[in-house]
């Protein structure tokens, strides 16, 4: 592959890691490091990194890092445009036929991601595999409120999945960029890649603490989104009667 925004030197990806990152400069070392350990020598891979428009030292961090790291990439907002729109941006800049997201702050353990690449490589109908959390590493207020939210969601959309939150996903490529965009994208990933059609796979991932700093994405200013989002892609699936089954069909001279 000849691509102007591959890096010097390195191997066509299999695998783009994308990690949407807001002031996170103090977790971003590490998390490289284990996600790198998690893929090399399985597949060739790349990094990409959303600087979704920081105020730290993150973007300076990222820099410093890529000039010992050929696989990985950072890619900027100017200004902050929220966690679905930097799943969107590294989405459409990554390489690889397979992406897998996961959130920048280390609750997301690396480890994890060969399950999900393998389960998503063991079947062409399957189109995302989810991790789901178990023993999670939050305060018992937002396990409920993520509770709630996921049971509200699961009995309207019907997706079958018990926990859209969790950020450690494995999609293809070609159907992630082309699913319909609205900020709030990211929760609703499930639902969407089977309105298109593909089957749904789960890996259970257990949770960590963060690692340093605080969320940057809170749960209390976007509920009332939420629910409009909610109401958004309920009707979407509704407006979709059938899935067309293409082939193209070639003239008897060939």
């Amino acid at each position: 592959m000849n691509d102007k925004n591959m890096p010097d030197s390195a191997q066509a990806p299999a695998v783009s890691v994308v990690v949407p990152v807001r002031n996170e400069a103090g977790n971003i070392a590490p998390l490289i490091d284990e996600i790198s350990a998690a893929l090399k020598g399985r597949w060739p891979f790349e990094i990409v990194y959303v600087n979704d428009g920081s105020s730290d030292g993150t973007g300076e961090e990222l820099t410093k890092l890529m000039a010992s790291r050929p696989f990985l990439r950072q890619v900027r907002h100017a200004a902050s445009c929220g966690q679905s729109a930097a799943v969107r941006t590294g989405g459409k800049a990554a390489l690889a036929p397979i992406i897998v997201t996961l959130d920048g702050d280390g609750q997301n353990d690396p480890a994890f991601i060969p399950a999900l690449v393998q389960a998503l490589m063991a079947s062409p109908r399957l189109g995302l595999i989810a991790g789901q959390r178990v023993g999670r590493k939050a305060s018992g207020f937002k396990k409920l409120q993520s509770r709630i939210a996921n049971g509200v969601r699961g009995a309207i959309l019907r997706d079958g999945t018990r926990d859209t939150g969790c950020g450690l996903k494995a999609i293809r490529r070609d159907i992630f960029v082309n699913l319909p965009y609205f900020d709030g994208l990211h929760r609703f990933l499930p639902a969407l890649v089977k309105r298109e059609g593909y089957g749904i796979g789960y890996v259970d991932v257990v949770d960590r603490p963060r690692g340093q700093g605080v969320s940057n994405y809170g749960m209390w200013d976007r509920l009332w989104v939420g629910i409009l989002d909610l109401a958004g892609v309920w009707w979407l699936i509704r407006r979709r009667k059938r899935v067309p089954e293409v082939s193209e069909v070639k003239s008897n001279a060939h």
